[in-house]
């Protein structure tokens, strides 16, 4: 019988081939996955996760509270004080769960597809929802190089506020990107200069974009921004680094040790070093929301059909397509069959129905250790042959969310940031 609940599992440590095996027998390619809940010491849930009020703090009010929920993801949260399994998603088959990570390590291409294990060895990508009451600190993602410094990823990544998310758009649905054109180098030395005597400032050379929900950003590496307050679904690179270059957001203080954590131990008060981080002929692009802000594109004329498949995060970081998403929704009582490229997280996020005959319903309530049937992991052989999505409503269209690997999708529409 399947369990209910997180604490109910036994955790698979050996044969998780077996169970990987089985899992995905079962599932005919389609493999249940438990939620992933992340807290951050340094931010204010947004309430929008749909995770009960009262496990806002379960991990204990000094870890923070969860403000974000990841999907299908093999990459560890780089948060201090941190349990051994956060950040990484777990298969969940009958009364057991393995790591997602482990299933991966052992079925390979069998699961990411014979490209992506070939070459990474790993599934590299993941995406989550992101949710704050508030702003967050101006900040970056090194790049690969920088990030190789410390032992660790680069990291571009997407956005895409859905709408089932953003009923409410919280305090400041904003968000800042960059620096504005004639920003200078001296100007952001001068801000980390004064990090400890208040507000920086650096928010005073940046400049803020209305968010709109139903549209998305590209965010490459190096390029600083202050992500507002709608509810975010990221799909992103398999990393968690970061640099912080705001010292006070809504009166909350940011430490110093957030913008050097990925940084080179000798580096960590080299202000012209933290400078030549930013990628400056991207940060200051006059043309900025041209070159990143992304409205959803049809996949193909279906509406008749009762089905609409949408582009929803596209395009390329120096000629890389690093990361896709769609938005599927179907209409009730219909019945689609959907080919893609490549194997893919899926969260549901609004109404009920099946993939392949397996169960999907989004939930009203998350309790911080129920097993929900809104989320799976399809592999590339099932999703290459098509999955059949049925809406079981008969009032409530069925939509998912679903992101997919790097250079997945050729077809996708281009949207190119350049040097």
């Amino acid at each position: 019988m399947q369990a209910k609940t997180v604490t109910e599992l036994k955790t698979a440590r050996r044969n998780v081939r077996a169970f990987g095996e089985a899992a995905l027998e079962k599932g005919r390619g389609v493999l249940r996955l438990a939620p992933n809940w992340v807290p951050r010491s340094f931010l204010h849930p947004g309430k929008r996760l749909k995770l009960h009020p009262d496990d806002l703090y379960a991990y204990g009010l000094s870890r923070g509270g969860i403000d974000e929920r990841w999907f299908a993801s093999t990459t560890e949260a780089a948060n201090e004080g941190r349990r051994p399994d956060e950040g990484l998603s777990y298969v969940v088959f009958e009364d057991t769960r393995a790591l997602l990570r482990d299933v991966v390590g052992e079925l390979r291409a069998a699961v990411v597809g014979d490209e992506i294990w070939a070459k990474y060895r790993r599934w590299p990508v993941y995406s989550k929802f992101f949710d704050n009451m508030g702003p967050i600190p101006h900040h970056l993602h090194q790049n690969q190089r920088q990030a190789e410094l410390v032992g660790q990823d680069g990291k571009p990544e997407a956005y895409y506020f859905p709408k089932q998310h953003n009923n409410v758009g919280n305090n400041f649905p904003y968000t800042f990107f960059g620096l504005a054109p004639g920003a200078t180098k001296a100007q952001v030395r001068q801000c980390l200069e004064d990090w400890g005597r208040g507000d920086n400032g650096i928010l005073d050379l940046s400049q803020a974009y209305r968010l709109k929900p139903g549209t998305g950003w590209l965010v490459p590496p190096c390029v600083l921004h202050a992500p507002g307050s709608l509810c975010t679904y990221e799909p992103q690179w398999g990393s968690d680094v970061f640099a912080m270059y705001q010292s006070l957001v809504e009166g909350r203080e940011v430490p110093w040790s957030l913008l050097v954590k990925d940084v080179p131990p000798e580096k960590h008060n080299d202000l012209d070093y933290l400078v030549d981080m930013l990628d400056w002929e991207q940060n200051t692009d006059p043309n900025f929301k041209a070159n990143h802000y992304l409205e959803p594109v049809p996949v193909a004329d279906t509406a008749a059909e009762g089905c609409v498949d949408l582009w929803i995060c596209y395009g390329r970081v120096d000629g890389w397509q690093c990361v896709t998403a769609k938005e599927l929704t179907v209409a009730p009582g219909v019945r689609c069959a959907i080919k893609d490229n490549g194997a893919y997280g899926l969260i549901t996020v609004q109404g009920e129905g099946r993939i392949n005959g397996v169960r999907l319903d989004c939930p009203k309530l998350i309790r911080f250790h129920d097993l929900t049937q809104d989320e799976v992991f399809v592999v590339e052989s099932a999703a290459r042959a098509g999955m059949v999505f049925e809406n079981t409503s008969d009032t409530e269209p069925l939509v998912v969310l679903r992101y997919f690997g790097p250079e997945v999708n050729p077809d996708a529409p281009e949207k190119e940031t350049v040097r």
